[in-house]
């Protein structure tokens, strides 16, 4: 279902629909409404890479908007989800006519840049188990939790997909936290029982996303 108003369109998305897709022309820029959404790109061999999971008030697409016209990552709702799509023409128009959002976009664009730097170092660095437990962080800072375990349900697959590992690889990592009373889990759901000893166990890299 979609709706127009004025070059914005209010897009409702079922779970495992996917809105951006990578290689496609740009067609605007997309506002997360409400539910969640994963970012991801396609790597070599054609294994996907997911590089960020997205909640409610943050936007996606708009790396498209440079040189090339067409957009480098897919986007792809987790749970039923609403969105907010500006037109490329609608967010041409607030650009020139708002300087003070222009001036947020660049910072922004500043600061996500200065993240994925940080990660892809830091990840080069870490062993599968640290980029494992650094997910989970990841995933609890952004999210929190329900009932005591992470509000954001993610197959083994997910998780290996983030942390640049394997299903083989994050299973036995979960298994081995799991006899180390470190984690509980439910079927997919994981609770952490003390983050901050997760935290200790990864301090040295004095690496965390905050978004």
């Amino acid at each position: 279902m979609q709706k127009s108003v004025e070059g914005r369109s209010t897009i409702v998305c079922k779970k495992g629909q996917q809105f951006i897709m990578e290689g496609s022309p740009v067609n605007g820029l997309y506002f997360l409404y409400k539910g969640k959404a994963k970012v991801l790109k396609t790597g070599i061999y054609g294994k996907e890479q997911i590089l960020r999971f997205v909640k409610p008030g943050e936007i996606m697409g708009h790396r498209g908007y440079g040189t090339s016209k067409k957009y480098a990552i897919s986007a792809l709702a987790m749970e039923d989800s609403i969105l907010c799509h500006f037109s490329n023409e609608n967010l041409f128009e607030m650009l020139q006519s708002i300087p003070a959002l222009t001036y947020d976009l660049m910072l922004f664009y500043g600061e996500e840049l200065d993240r994925s730097e940080t990660k892809v170092k830091a990840f080069a660095q870490m062993t599968v188990r640290e980029r494992v437990i650094d997910t989970l962080l990841y995933i609890h800072r952004r999210f929190g939790e329900k009932n005591g375990f992470l509000s954001l349900l993610l197959s083994r697959k997910e998780i290996a997909d983030y942390a640049g590992t394997t299903n083989e690889q994050v299973i036995r990592t979960l298994s081995a936290l799991k006899k180390e009373k470190q984690i509980y889990t439910s079927g997919k759901r994981i609770a952490i029982g003390d983050v901050n000893k997760l935290k200790r166990e990864i301090s040295e890299h004095n690496y965390f996303i905050d978004s």
